[in-house]
């Protein structure tokens, strides 16, 4: 295993100062194998991977490239992580959602535009006074990608949407159970949506923290 994690350190340096750049072809595995002081055995065990992970795409017949390194891509091995994990840890899920949630939210109230102002209170208009749980999961899913994506920090979204969609079985949960659930997010989704308005930073950190927080609190108490 030292050796394997020698040969992907190499690649990931090669990577890091520019030598590779996405979309990159990496030179043929003896020409690579002896650039890097490396025996083939162990750049084929780092090759795969680093496939695994996304960084490269071993394509058969064709060669080994480096991929688009997007950070939605990178993190889809998270995913994976989170969906084996959903049910004993969904708490802790939630907790990490809350405080990446409040970050995402200060920077939508910084750098949001009206146009992406304008998109969020249309997407909450659209749900309509009396929605189905399922209807009010799928809008409170996209209305918080759409805050994420208004705060210019895509490594923050990606782990966000990562996050979200891992929880969204407890969301349904909550709203089938608890009395009021769907009146609350609404009124919570409104008063968040009025403070990145009003480009309040504070404000938009702690309406989110205690809507997030809220469902945090109710699966302390249902599990």
């Amino acid at each position: 295993m030292a050796v394997t994690d020698e040969a992907i350190e190499k690649i990931k340096a090669m990577i890091l100062s520019g030598r590779l750049k996405p979309g990159d072809r990496l030179p043929k595995e003896p020409d690579l194998a002896a650039q890097l002081g490396l025996s083939r055995n162990s750049l084929r065990e780092a090759v795969k991977a680093l496939s695994l992970l996304n960084v490269l795409d071993v394509r058969q017949g064709d060669g080994t490239y480096v991929t688009s390194l997007e950070p939605s891509l990178l993190l889809e091995a998270l995913t994976f992580i989170l969906d084996l994990h959903q049910d004993e840890s969904v708490v802790e899920l939630f907790q990490v959602r809350a405080v990446l949630e409040s970050a995402a939210s200060a920077l939508a109230a910084q750098w949001a535009t009206e146009a992406q102002l304008a998109e969020l209170a249309e997407l909450l208009d659209s749900v309509g006074p009396d929605p189905t749980i399922e209807e009010l999961v799928a809008n409170d899913l996209e209305f918080h990608r759409l805050i994420a994506r208004a705060g210019g920090n895509s490594v923050l979204a990606s782990l966000l949407d990562s996050l979200a969609h891992r929880t969204a079985r407890a969301r349904v949960w909550r709203g089938v159970t608890q009395a009021q659930a769907v009146e609350r997010t609404m009124a919570e989704h409104r008063g968040l949506l009025d403070a990145l308005v009003a480009h309040d930073v504070e404000g938009a950190r702690t309406r989110s923290a205690v809507h997030v927080g809220g469902v945090v609190d109710w699966l302390r108490q249902a599990l």
